[in-house]
C-alpha cells in the first residue's frame, strides 16, 4: 500500500560561523508547512553549514526555492572563505528519496527546483549526480571545479553554460548545484579487537574500491603490477562502500568506518554481513555496529526481513516487529540504546501527531463514547477492517510456524505481509474518516461575508465533502481487498485457526457496510449527481461482492470446523 512520498533535501550554506544569518535561513525553511527541519550542522573552519530537513515533494522545493533565495540576499560569496571548495551561497541542494518515491522521480523535482530558481533568482544553477543534464556534469567535483573564483571565466565558457538562469557572474550569491542522490549511510561496525590495521584489513575487503592485489598472501605478498607497471587492484565486496579502520579511544575497539553511497547497490544488513565474514576469516568477530544519523524506513525493515528469512521466520509481522530483529541482528544497541523513534526519518515525522491508532483500547472506546462527533462510525468501520485483516495475517503466521510445514514458510508469510499491508492501510483510514470529517467543519466555518468568500467557502466546503464520501469507499475497497487471503487461510491455513479466518470475514463484511453507511450518508444533499451515480454504483457493487465473498469463506470455515 502507497503511503506519503518523503524527500530530504540537504542544502549547504557558504555561512558557518554567523549564526543569526543561519537562523534567517532556517526560519524560511520552517515557514513551509509539512516541512520538518531535523539538522542544523555549523562549521567554523570551512564556514559552511549543513541543513537538513524532510517533508513531501512539493513542500520541499517550496522550502528549498525559499531557502536558497534567501541565502542569496544574506549571503556575500565576494567576502567568502573556508576550508570547503565552494561556488555558491548555497553551494550545493541534494534531494534524496526517502519513503515511496523512485530517484528518477526525485531527479524530476531536482529540475523543477532549478527551473523555478533559474526563472526566479539572478544567478546560475547547475544539475549534478541523478538530475545532471549531461554526463560530464554528474559529478559534482567537476561541477564546482574552479569554485567561486573561477566562476566568471567559467561562465563564458559554452561548455559550462548553467542548466537554468544567466550565464552571467553574480559577485555576491555565485552559483548553485541542484542534485538528486541516493541516501548516504553514515555505518561503523565494531570488532573485538584495538588494532586498526586488522580494521583496515577488513574495510579493504568490503569496500567497492577494494585493496592493492598481491600474490599469494593478500596483506603481506608480492604486489601485482599491470602490463604498463602500474599496480593492480582487486574489488571489495560491497558496491558504493567506502571504508576505513580506525581506533575508537571512547570505546576502547576498532571499527569499520563506512559511507553507504547507494542503498540500492548494497543494504545495511549485506554490509555488515560481509564485514562479519571477513572478521571471521582473519579471527576476529564483529560485536555489533553503529548508526550515524538518521535512517529511511525501507533501510531497516529490509535488514530486518532479511534476519527474519535467515531464522526461517514469516516475515509478515507488525513493521515494529521487523525493525527490533533488524536491530538485535545488527547489534545496534552494543554501544547505547537504538531508539526507532529518534533514529528512522518517518518515526521522526509522525512524532508530533496525535493520531487515533495511538490510544489505548479503553481510550480509543471512551473517545468514540464521548459526547464528541468524531471518531465516528466511519473510523470504527475502518478499525473493524483492520481487525479482519491482522486475524488474517495471525492465521498466516501460526502456519508459517507450524511444526512440519516448514516448506510452507514462504507461502505463508507472503500472505501475512498481504494482511500486515491491508492492516496498516485500514489503520491509517482511521484517522483519515475523523480528519475528512473535521475538515467538513472547518469549510463550513469559513467566513461568507463578501461573494468572494462565499465561492471560497463552497468550493472548500465542495472538496472536503469529496473526500469524506471518498475516504470510506476507500474502507469499503481495502476491507474487500482482505477476503482473498481470508479466503487462503481458512482453506489451507493452520486448522486450529480456522474459525479466525472466520471472524476476520465477518469483521471485514461488518467494514464494508459501515463503510457504505457512511458513504451514503455523506453523499446526502450533495449536489453533484453524475458525481453521486459514480460513487453509489462502485459501492453498491463492493457491498455484493463482500456479502458474497464473506458467505463463501464462512462455508469453508463450516465445512473444516465439522470435519
Amino acid at each position: 500500500m502507497a503511503g506519503k512520498q518523503l524527500i530530504e533535501c540537504v542544502p549547504n550554506f557558504s555561512e558557518g560561523r554567523d549564526m543569526s544569518i543561519i537562523r534567517q535561513i532556517t526560519d524560511e525553511i520552517e515557514k513551509v508547512e509539512g516541512i520538518k527541519l531535523l539538522d542544523v550542522d555549523p562549521g567554523k573552519a570551512t564556514n559552511r553549514t549543513v541543513v537538513t530537513f524532510v517533508g513531501e515533494p512539493k513542500p520541499v522545493i517550496e522550502a528549498a526555492f525559499q531557502a536558497i533565495k534567501k541565502a542569496s540576499e544574506i549571503i556575500d560569496m565576494s567576502k567568502h572563505s573556508g576550508e570547503h571548495p565552494r561556488m555558491g551561497a548555497t553551494d550545493v541542494c541534494p534531494l534524496i528519496p526517502i519513503s515511496n518515491i523512485t530517484l528518477d522521480e526525485v531527479a524530476d523535482y531536482a529540475r523543477q527546483l532549478g527551473e523555478k530558481a533559474g526563472n526566479e533568482l539572478n544567478f546560475p544553477f547547475y544539475l549534478y549526480e541523478h538530475a545532471a543534464s549531461k554526463k560530464e556534469r554528474k559529478n559534482l567535483a567537476t561541477v564546482r571545479s574552479g569554485e567561486y573564483e573561477g566562476l566568471p571565466d567559467k561562465l563564458k565558457d559554452p561548455k559550462w553554460k548553467p542548466d537554468y538562469g544567466p550565464a552571467q557572474f553574480n559577485p555576491q550569491a555565485g552559483a548553485t548545484a541542484i542534485g538528486a542522490r541516493d541516501f548516504l549511510i553514515a555505518y561503523n561496525v565494531n570488532l573485538n579487537t584495538a588494532s586498526v590495521r586488522r580494521a583496515n584489513s577488513v574495510a579493504y575487503d568490503i569496500r567497492e574500491k577494494g585493496r592493492i592485489k598481491r600474490k599469494g598472501n593478500p596483506i603481506t605478498g608480492p604486489i601485482v603490477y599491470g602490463k604498463n607497471g602500474q599496480k593492480l587492484w582487486q574489488k571489495g565486496s560491497c558496491k558504493s562502500v567506502k571504508a576505513i579502520g580506525w581506533y575508537i579511544d571512547e570505546y576502547g575497539f576498532a571499527q569499520i568506518s563506512m559511507n553507504i553511497t547507494d542503498i540500492s547497490q548494497t543494504s545495511l544488513h549485506k554490509a555488515f554481513e560481509e564485514c562479519r565474514k571477513s572478521a571471521t576469516k582473519r579471527g576476529m568477530r564483529v560485536t555489533g555496529s553503529e548508526l550515524v544519523g538518521l535512517v529511511p524506513k525501507k533501510v531497516m525493515i529490509e535488514a530486518g526481513k532479511y534476519y527474519l528469512i535467515q531464522q526461517g521466520r514469516s516475515t509478515g509481522i507488525a513493521e515494529e516487529a521487523i525493525i527490533d530483529c533488524a536491530i538485535h541482528s545488527l547489534g545496534l544497541n552494543e554501544l547505547g540504546h537504538f531508539d526507532p523513534k529518534k533514529k528512522v526519518i518517518e518515526y521522526m515525522l509522525e512524532g508530533e501527531e496525535n493520531r487515533l491508532v495511538d490510544l489505548t483500547l479503553k481510550a480509543f472506546a471512551d473517545e468514540t463514547a464521548s459526547e464528541s462527533p468524531a471518531p465516528g462510525g466511519g473510523s470504527i468501520a475502518a478499525y473493524m477492517g483492520a481487525l479482519g485483516a491482522s486475524l488474517g495475517a495471525m492465521v498466516a503466521n501460526l502456519s508459517a510456524h507450524k511444526r512440519g510445514w516448514d516448506d510452507q514458510i514462504e507461502f505463508f508469510s507472503e500472505h501475512a505481509e498481504t494482511g500486515q499491508d491491508i492492516k496498516d492501510r485500514l489503520l491509517a483510514l482511521v484517522d483519515e474518516d475523523t480528519e475528512a470529517f473535521n475538515k467538513i467543519i472547518a469549510a463550513s466555518r469559513l467566513p461568507k461575508t463578501s461573494v468572494e468568500e462565499q465561492n471560497i467557502r463552497k468550493k472548500a466546503i465542495v472538496t472536503a465533502t469529496k473526500n469524506a464520501i471518498e475516504t470510506p469507499l476507500e474502507v469499503m475497497q481495502v476491507s474487500f481487498n482482505a477476503y482473498s487471503f481470508l479466503k487462503v487461510m481458512a482453506q489451507k491455513g493452520n486448522p486450529n485457526s480456522v474459525s479466525d479466518a472466520g471472524v476476520g470475514a465477518l469483521a471485514c463484511r461488518a467494514a464494508v457496510h459501515g463503510a457504505y453507511l457512511n458513504v451514503k450518508i455523506n453523499c446526502a444533499g450533495f449536489e453533484d449527481e453524475k458525481y453521486i451515480t459514480k460513487i453509489y454504483k462502485k459501492a453498491d457493487q463492493l457491498l455484493k461482492k463482500s456479502d458474497t465473498a464473506c458467505v463463501a469463506i464462512l462455508k469453508i470455515v463450516d465445512k473444516k470446523i465439522n470435519e
